[in-house]
């Protein structure tokens, strides 16, 4: 299936510089920090996340990567203290080759296509000519934009017919209707771009365990405008301050104090067992890791 080069996602890529970026605050006129409030309570009914892999086979002439892309995401119920597979069609696992059509020409295009699945990378109004550096960070986006496809069928579907609050591995303003369903909650891990301005980024930072910031707007041009807040699940000691540190998003409609504590314990009780020895340990729930590790398994 993959060449002999490594993995696109394992290639070093030029970072997304971090910003900053204020957000409209929900409870109060202004982001505060508080305490949770009721102690840790088990919640979240099932878990949902996705992987993918991309790996350049072959170079057509003129410097055209053709990539074969993996994509894959799952919904994993809790039942009896461990997770199980919810019903088939909420494990979606997609391959195919991805390359830019207007860059390899329709007669390639069509030889490739009567063997295999193909996507294209290139927006139609894409005119060349084009670096091949350039077109293979251009099918790596586009094999991330197919992995985001597939997991918001999976959230799509889980709210309309799933049982619980949905676990959602990052964040959900991008997750059609599940964007403004009560039983999705999406948990971001990384922090590239924090909802910040100048006087709350010291507030954020300074989080202890157990605390969350007040609730704030988070609203994009392409997304679905989502209620969040900052929620530090351990305490930083001699990790940096982003660690132990998730940001949660929940639908709009709905949002209040009471909301905001109600997942805030669910969280928290989703920090045992702890997901070693994952590095990112210190904000990924449990769950998550063992519905990663199922994806890896089932798509080699």
């Amino acid at each position: 299936m993959a060449g002999h080069e490594p993995a696109l996602e394992l290639r070093p890529a030029a970072p997304e510089p971090p910003r900053l970026q204020r957000a409209e605050p929900l409870e109060g006129d202004a982001v505060r920090a508080r305490q949770v409030q009721g102690e840790p309570e088990v919640g979240v009914a099932a878990f949902l996340d996705g992987i993918q892999e991309s790996r350049v086979l072959a170079h057509w002439p003129g410097g055209v990567p053709v990539v074969h892309g993996t994509v894959a995401a799952t919904i994993r119920r809790r039942r009896d203290r461990t997770l199980v597979a919810w019903r088939p069609e909420a494990t979606r696992i997609e391959r195919a080759l991805f390359v830019p059509r207007a860059a390899l020409g329709d007669i390639a295009w069509e030889a490739l296509a009567a063997g295999c699945a193909l996507r294209d990378t290139l927006e139609s109004e894409d005119r060349g000519p084009w670096h091949p550096l350039d077109l293979t960070a251009r099918a790596l986006s586009a094999v991330q934009r197919r992995r985001e496809a597939v997991e918001v069928q999976c959230a799509e579907l889980w709210c309309a017919e799933g049982d619980g609050p949905l676990f959602v591995d990052g964040g959900i303003a991008g997750a059609g209707t599940a964007a403004h369903s009560p039983l999705a909650v999406g948990v971001v891990k990384s922090h590239r771009t924090l909802y910040v301005d100048g006087d709350t980024l010291p507030l954020v930072l300074g989080l202890g365990e157990g605390e969350r910031t007040t609730l704030f707007t988070v609203t994009s041009p392409r997304r679905a405008p989502v209620a969040s807040w900052y929620l530090r699940l351990r305490a930083p000691a001699a990790h940096d301050a982003l660690w132990g540190l998730v940001r949660v998003e929940v639908a709009l409609d709905g949002a209040t104090t009471a909301r905001a504590d109600l997942v805030s314990r669910w969280l928290l009780a989703e920090r045992a067992p702890v997901a070693l020895p994952d590095p990112r340990w210190g904000a990924m729930a449990y769950g998550v890791r063992l519905t990663e590790e199922y994806l890896r398994a089932v798509t080699r």
